[in-house]
C-alpha cells in the first residue's frame, strides 16, 4: 500500500511537472517565432539600407541633391519664372 501511494504522488508530480514544462515549450516556441519575424524585418531593413547606399553614390542621385537643396540645373535646361502680375 505505502509503495502504491509513493509511486501515485511520484505520477502526480511528474504530470505536473510535465503541463509546466509544456507551457514553458510553448511560451519558447512564440518567443522564437517573434525573434525570427523580427531578424527577417532587420534582414530586409539592411538589404534596403545596402540598395540606399548604392543609390547615394550615384551621379543622379548627386544631381537630384543638387537641385533640390542648392538649387542648381544642368547647363542645358531653361528655367522659367512666371511672370509678374502686379
Amino acid at each position: 500500500m505505502g509503495i502504491t501511494l509513493v509511486v501515485l504522488s511520484l505520477a502526480v508530480v511528474v504530470q505536473i511537472k510535465g503541463s509546466s514544462l509544456k507551457s514553458i515549450d510553448r511560451e519558447y516556441e512564440i518567443r522564437l517565432e517573434n525573434l525570427t519575424a523580427q531578424k527577417e524585418e532587420e534582414e530586409q531593413r539592411a538589404l534596403d539600407l545596402e540598395e540606399e547606399r548604392k543609390y547615394v553614390q550615384t551621379k543622379e542621385y548627386i544631381k537630384e541633391v543638387a537641385k533640390e537643396k542648392l538649387g542648381l540645373v544642368d547647363p542645358d535646361e531653361i528655367l522659367l519664372k512666371p511672370a509678374n502680375v502686379d
